[in-house]
């Protein structure tokens, strides 16, 4: 089954750009998702079970090595259309 997940980094520091770049690179890394970044969140799009596992190793990562930070998930069964990602780039 093909989910998206729309997801929002809130690192609680000062310096708040340098863990969000790093979680967004580390997502790109994992085969198989479509992920899509624009000035608010980050949208990840493939099938449930790679994304959950991607989202889950880089949580655990940030975590481990951010210190503490928000993340906000929006899960959306099925993969946005192409009018839903241009939507959502304008934001």
């Amino acid at each position: 089954m093909r989910i998206a997940v729309d997801i929002s980094l809130y690192p609680l520091d000062v310096d708040y750009v340098p863990p969000i770049r790093d979680f967004i690179e580390r997502l790109n890394r994992h085969g198989g998702l479509q992920v899509t970044t624009n000035a608010m969140s980050t949208q990840v799009a493939g099938e449930h079970e790679r994304v959950f596992a991607a989202l889950e190793a880089e949580t655990r990562v940030s975590f481990a090595t951010g210190g503490r930070a928000v993340f906000v998930m929006k899960v959306l069964g099925g993969e946005p259309t192409a009018a839903e990602r241009e939507a959502l780039e304008h934001y």
